[in-house]
């Protein structure tokens, strides 16, 4: 982690309610991530779904765009590149050219403007979880297959999406492989998330030893579907360092918008690390 010895990084976490269609979600986005940059923020963070949650599965092939051609994308890299702000696009449901299938795409955007990664979901999330609807992301989208890090302020960032926090083993390859922050932008179910949503992100900060950023949507979709909110940022030592006030009892649409800052001392990665050295360490089990 030499390269990020000495460094901090002012981010930012959005939490918001994505309409059905990416024209109504960008006209209430845009001025969010206008407001996080005008705060001073290097890295912006968009949550999973950043862009739309459609109503029904026929809307999500129609509002899916082309990898290559996405008026979204063209408007978000042209945002980023008027504030020259970092922005992680959490996660853009977008159709690849290889074989036209869906994929749950992460999008960091530099400040350019320039593409500098992309990551596509790797763990669909086919589960029941007492909401009365059945989940089965593997019916529309298809599995990414690689780990991803890429960069932000000369700090390492690895690349995840929602469910995939369930899975630690990801999180320690992208620990070991360098990764100072990790990225946790979700649509997390309003049931789930009340459950298991500060949990699994606080565990996923200790075991890697490091800093955790985890934009949400939150609130009742188009599809009906409802989200958890409580967008988080938080400490490799499993500090919440920010959390935007949600209120559970509160399921109106929209009603819980907030925008989270944290200056990150990546010097505190070392120091939970070499604290508690777990990741130096991988036991061969036959």
């Amino acid at each position: 982690m030499t390269g990020d010895q000495a460094v901090q990084l002012r981010v930012a976490a959005l939490q918001y309610c994505a309409a059905g269609t990416a024209q109504e979600t960008l006209a209430r986005l845009i001025p969010m991530i206008d407001s996080a940059a005008g705060a001073g923020a290097g890295l912006i963070c968009l949550p999973e779904a950043a862009t739309f949650l459609a109503a029904s599965r026929e809307a999500l092939q129609t509002e899916a765009e082309w990898e290559d051609d996405s008026r979204s994308l063209t408007k978000l890299a042209d945002i980023a590149a008027k504030h020259a702000v970092d922005l992680l696009v959490g996660s853009i449901f977008v159709r690849r050219r290889l074989d036209s299938r869906i994929v749950n795409r992460a999008v960091m955007i530099g400040g350019d403007g320039g593409i500098r990664a992309t990551y596509d979901k790797i763990h669909m999330f086919d589960a029941d979880v007492g909401d009365g609807r059945r989940y089965r992301e593997s019916d529309h989208f298809a599995a990414g297959n690689r780990l991803v890090l890429t960069e932000s302020g000369g700090v390492s960032l690895g690349l995840t999406i929602c469910y995939d926090v369930r899975f630690p083993h990801l999180y320690r390859a992208l620990g070991k492989a360098g990764a100072s922050v990790i990225t946790v932008p979700a649509a997390f179910t309003f049931p789930s998330g009340r459950a298991h949503w500060h949990v699994l992100l606080r565990a996923r900060a200790i075991e890697t030893g490091s800093f955790i950023i985890a934009p949400a949507q939150c609130g009742i979709h188009a599809d009906g579907r409802r989200t958890y909110g409580h967008a988080m940022i938080i400490s490799p030592w499993g500090d919440i360092l920010a959390e935007v006030p949600t209120d559970d009892d509160n399921a109106a649409a929209g009603g819980n918008d907030g925008i989270i800052h944290a200056d990150l001392d990546i010097t505190s990665v070392d120091r939970a690390r070499n604290a508690i050295p777990s990741l130096q360490t991988d036991a061969d089990f036959r």
